[in-house]
């Protein structure tokens, strides 16, 4: 059974801010699993919506295809016609100028897409409780959020993480995390942290106390 209403951090209730489901926000630590944590939510019937997926879909729009290339030239472009990821990635983790000019095209579409989602996810009545995994939701600006949980883990357990499921070195890390709000800041913005450095079922538990301590889930 959940509850329709959040609290603050000092137990009063709050209005939520895009209906009468609370939308909570995962940030994190690049390499510290935001993505597990996301389907820890999910096994307590939260709806997903996740940033990654619409970054992705958003570099399949013809006209975003078209204005990168015409910036790019065909080096990032595949023989398909579809936009190359990683020749993207190589550009503007190297370059400030062209990460800027390449969220200021994409983030506006991804935000469009963030509230179609929530605005979706709240007219379903299966759905209890909505969550955006968006790791530069902070740097966007998709600040709608009834709570933000940021996801930590040491940096050495996350290297170890990218090596072996991205091939990342330390320097591709750092280029990275360049590119985002430093950690502390973060972590200051976040109303709660979760520290996954041990099993699923602590992660799941972590996350259990957050949804009851919420009052968004009374029984678990």
């Amino acid at each position: 059974m959940w509850k329709m209403f959040s609290r603050d951090p000092k137990g009063s209730a709050k209005a939520l801010k895009h209906g009468s489901k609370p939308v909570i926000g995962l940030i994190g630590a690049i390499g510290a699993g935001k993505s597990a944590a996301a389907k820890c939510f999910a096994a307590r019937g939260g709806h997903v919506i996740d940033g990654d997926v619409l970054g992705h879909e958003a570099l399949r729009q013809p006209a975003i295809i078209n204005t990168l290339v015409e910036r790019w030239g065909d080096r990032v472009r595949k023989p398909d016609g579809s936009l190359d990821r990683r020749a993207i990635a190589g550009i503007v983790f190297a370059n400030s100028i062209e990460r800027n000019a390449l969220e200021a095209l994409v983030f506006p579409y991804i935000g469009r897409r963030v509230r179609e989602e929530i605005a979706a996810a709240q007219a379903n009545p299966a759905v209890p409780f909505i969550v955006l995994d968006a790791a530069v939701m902070l740097e966007a600006g998709w600040n709608e959020i009834d709570r933000i949980v940021y996801v930590d883990a040491p940096r050495e357990l996350r290297l170890a993480r990218l090596a072996a499921r991205s091939g990342w070195s330390e320097a591709d890390l750092t280029a990275r995390e360049s590119a985002q709000w430093p950690a502390d800041k973060k972590r200051a913005v976040a109303d709660e942290v979760i520290v996954n450095d041990s099993s699923p079922v602590e992660l799941q538990q972590q996350v259990n106390r957050l949804l009851k301590q919420w009052d968004i889930l009374s029984e678990l």
